[in-house]
């Protein structure tokens, strides 16, 4: 199969679908890779890096000229003119937080599988897991650095210092993101809650941190938490679905003046209600007193490790489509075929659906269609 690698377009992405370790493998495996030129650079790849792994270097019309497009981000708008409908697109794509990407796919026709919703039968997302657990922890990395006065916080040190309070910090979502923006906070020394609506997941997390407070979430619960914090973590998800709401207006304008807010569930719309995505290039607002740091590609920053992990999570899947062609792949692995979210013009995620009002073809029906 014809596999195109294109670099990425969105302000300050560094990443690359894959690193050459990963071209290696699927060229050693008969498939032809088309590299864009300078695609890793950002990485610290370069292309003879990714000659010598095997690859073809060319133009991002060449890259895009392939039956399986792997990305990082999601196409952006200058990138829909390669969408089509003998394509095959697997990248995040967090659609359910972008209806013109959404309408793209579908006029096109492209068949597009999201890294973010490829779930295992327990739930978990493992082509989502690295990038949430980077995430993670540079939100709190992040939040540190916006608290400190010069950068229009309180002026407060995150961590601790003997005969003084430590600052608090919550966690809102205890999946991959929370729990590591957990660790983070509670190795610099921080007094960290954190909040989930599962029991089960919180008694999970009691073993793993057990130097957090853990609590069930409840609007009032959480209302409490968030007037008292000096920095929030947003990290709600539901695969492949908008975040909801939970931290409201009212609750950011209880917090005090020069307190940060981290929203990482910015990627599906933001968990707060004074949230909107922001970029590297310009990462922080500031609402009702309060700073906002929603930057939508926050592993960007560190893309050599980010890279890495992509190419590790994602090149078991991306040889199997290689290998066997999407139909073939997704009806024997239903892990990836939860990936799926459009195709032939259709949406196949419940959740995109659901966003912006779309019928909705369930995954199987779509492969039983294509089959007859």
């Amino acid at each position: 199969m014809r596999i195109g690698v294109p670099g990425e377009v969105k302000v300050q992405e560094y990443r690359v679908a894959a690193a050459p370790d990963g071209v290696r493998d699927l060229v050693a495996a008969g498939h032809q890779v088309v590299v864009q030129r300078g695609a890793g650079e950002g990485s610290s790849f370069g292309d003879d890096d990714y000659a010598a792994a095997g690859a073809s270097l060319g133009s991002a019309a060449d890259a895009w000229d392939a039956e399986l497009v792997l990305k990082v981000k999601e196409p952006q708008a200058s990138e829909y003119r390669f969408l089509r409908d003998d394509l095959t697109l697997f990248t995040y794509l967090h659609l359910a937080a972008d209806r013109a990407l959404t309408v793209a796919l579908i006029e096109a026709g492209t068949t597009a599988i999201a890294y973010e919703t490829v779930r295992e039968p327990d739930g978990t997302l493992p082509l989502l897991a690295p990038m949430s657990e980077i995430a993670g922890q540079l939100a709190v990395l992040a939040g540190v650095g916006y608290l400190q006065r010069p950068n229009g916080g309180r002026g407060l040190l995150a961590g601790s210092v003997p005969g003084i309070p430590p600052s608090r910090m919550v966690i809102v979502g205890g999946g991959a993101v929370g729990y590591n923006a957990a660790l983070i906070a509670l190795g610099i020394g921080a007094d960290v809650q954190l909040l989930d609506t599962s029991v089960p997941r919180l008694r999970t997390l009691k073993g793993l941190i057990p130097g957090a407070e853990l609590l069930v979430s409840t609007p009032s619960r959480l209302a409490q938490c968030v007037k008292d914090a000096d920095l929030v973590v947003g990290a709600v998800l539901v695969p492949g679905a908008s975040a909801p709401k939970v931290i409201t207006e009212e609750m950011v304008a209880s917090m005090r003046p020069g307190s940060v807010l981290c929203d990482v569930s910015i990627d599906q719309g933001g968990c707060c209600e004074t949230s909107k995505a922001t970029t590297y290039a310009d990462p922080a607002y500031v609402h009702a007193g309060v700073t906002h740091y929603c930057v939508a590609n926050l592993p960007g920053a560190v893309p050599v490790s980010s890279t890495l992990a992509i190419t590790n999570a994602t090149l078991p899947y991306a040889q199997a489509l290689a290998a066997r062609g999407w139909r073939e792949a997704l009806r024997e692995d239903p892990v990836l075929a939860a990936g799926l979210n459009v195709c032939a013009g259709e949406v196949t995620h419940a959740g995109v659906a659901a966003a912006f009002g779309l019928a909705h073809t369930p995954v199987a029906e779509q492969l039983g269609a294509v089959a007859a």
